[in-house]
């Protein structure tokens, strides 16, 4: 285990810098509420310098075998520091081993690899009558992300934009930037060309605002909450720049008639409660048939008996603490008022069930207004709502009657009769009869859920600008 989590330099220009100012932010481990380091708190200069950095590193005519030598740069030195990695996100986030060995480190790599294919086969010309469309890459990217999947929201980022021509300012979280300062580290040690790449941490009010309405940055990436990702739309929007955003989800996973009730419940639980519940996609909308209520309710429970919560370091933890003392309150909070609301607490609940860290049971509520706070509000949290429902019409208009659309599963007696309930559904990714996870598949928002995609092919294609070039008959 690394002992020494301090960073005290930004990563501008291919060089570790001493920032402009000299505040620094702590990182605690939300296991033992100890801090285990600190990164930079950045200052505007700070954006002024890395931005000015990503400019003179931008050439609008890189070639594409520049491109793939810089893909390669990065996919063979992520891969080499994979395990530091992980223990990074165990030691800021808290997740368990098991899932940053796993998921937090391994679904990254799959995507990294996604964009180097991409490239490899992409057609940045073609004829179109008379004219010859060509693809650009569209300049300095502004890359903000958040503390749930630290490397993952990086990867998604970074990759295809590097693939694409541009080069980065990345701003990671407050809460878990060990794991990305180890990723740029080894990035920029490997010989990556000074200037595509430039790390500054700090205060979002500062460094991400700062990002989102800087004139010299032609494109804006943020994952996060929908409030924040507003707020970077009406910064960018001032100044006329793309804003792509990746934000909150309220997914439902849809149990229909004659679906196989046993493995539904089973991995709709695993969705749910995926990295503690910290999940943008996290099915946590379970809507069963009012018929099937009952036995659903009792598949639940034995499902989530299977959850231990406890040590992230212990390889059998599979649910750690919520990421920071803030999120602890605000899941708290949901589960204190959605008990006052009515719902009825099936397992779990709010009480602490440690004395240090920032643990919560796996809770379960049944008997979900699909009106109230729980049944329309993100958490954030390791808390599921079961919602029953007669028929498939009103399966439906609960499905749709969030705010949000960003993921949600369907399982039916076929796989055609899922698909057309599924295309009913305003979400932008449906697992389908328990469809495996695809890195290369489009992945965003409908609604407040987001603005673009990220992920293979049209993830890439978000970082190109389209000209046309009309051409003498």
């Amino acid at each position: 285990m690394i002992n020494d989590y301090t960073r005290t330099a930004l990563l501008i220009n291919g060089e570790w810098k001493i920032p402009d100012g000299r505040d620094t932010i702590e990182v605690v481990d939300p296991a033992t509420e100890r801090v285990i380091g600190s990164v930079p708190a950045g200052t505007v200069a700070d954006v002024e310098a890395a931005v000015a950095s990503a400019k003179n590193a931008f050439d609008p005519l890189v070639t594409v075998a520049e491109r793939r030598e810089r893909v390669a740069v990065i996919l063979s030195a992520m891969e080499k520091r994979l395990p530091e990695i992980a223990e990074a996100i165990t030691a800021e986030m808290g997740a368990p081993v098991r899932i940053a060995q796993g998921v937090q480190t391994q679904v990254p790599l799959a995507v990294a690899r996604g964009f180097a294919d991409v490239l490899d086969s992409f057609e940045f010309e073609e004829r179109m009558g008379n004219s010859l469309v060509v693809r650009e890459p569209y300049g300095v990217v502004g890359a903000i992300t958040p503390w749930n999947y630290p490397l993952y929201q990086v990867v998604a980022k970074v990759l295809p934009a590097i693939a694409a021509g541009c080069t980065v300012v990345l701003k990671p979280s407050n809460e878990a930037p060990l794991s990305v300062f180890a990723f740029v580290d080894a990035v920029n040690e490997a010989g990556l060309p000074a200037g595509v790449l430039n790390l500054v941490s700090g205060p979002g009010a500062v460094i991400g605002e700062r990002l989102a309405q800087h004139p010299d940055v032609d494109l804006v990436s943020f994952t996060g909450s929908t409030s924040v990702g507003a707020r970077v739309a009406e910064l960018a929007g001032r100044s006329i720049k793309k804003a792509t955003l990746e934000l909150g989800g309220k997914s439902a996973n849809v149990i229909l008639e004659g679906a196989d009730l046993k493995t539904a419940v089973k991995v709709g639980v695993g969705n749910a409660f995926l990295n503690g519940g910290q999940t943008c996609m996290a099915w946590t909308r379970m809507l069963v048939p009012r018929s099937q209520y009952g036995e659903a309710l009792e598949l639940i429970e034995a499902a989530v008996g299977r959850y231990t919560v406890g040590d992230p370091w212990d390889p059998a933890t599979r649910i750690g603490p919520s990421a920071s003392a803030s999120q602890f309150r605000s899941v708290r909070g949901f589960i204190e008022r959605a008990q006052r609301d009515g719902a009825r607490l099936l397992t779990g609940g709010a009480e602490q069930i440690r004395d240090v860290g920032y643990f919560i049971a796996p809770t379960v509520f049944a008997d979900v207004d699909p009106t109230s706070e729980l049944g329309q509000e993100e958490v954030f949290g390791p808390v599921l709502a079961v919602i029953p429902f007669d028929g498939e019409d009103e399966a439906l208009e609960i499905a749709n009657g969030t705010p949000y659309g960003l993921a949600g599963a369907v399982w039916a007696k076929d796989t055609d009769t899922a698909i057309a309930f599924a295309r009913g559904v305003q979400t932008g990714q449906l697992d389908v009869n328990g469809g495996a996870y695809n890195p290369i598949a489009p992945f965003g928002g409908y609604k407040k859920s987001g603005i673009g995609r990220e992920l293979g092919r049209v993830g890439f294609e978000e970082f190109l600008q389209t000209k046309s070039l009309q051409l003498p008959s």
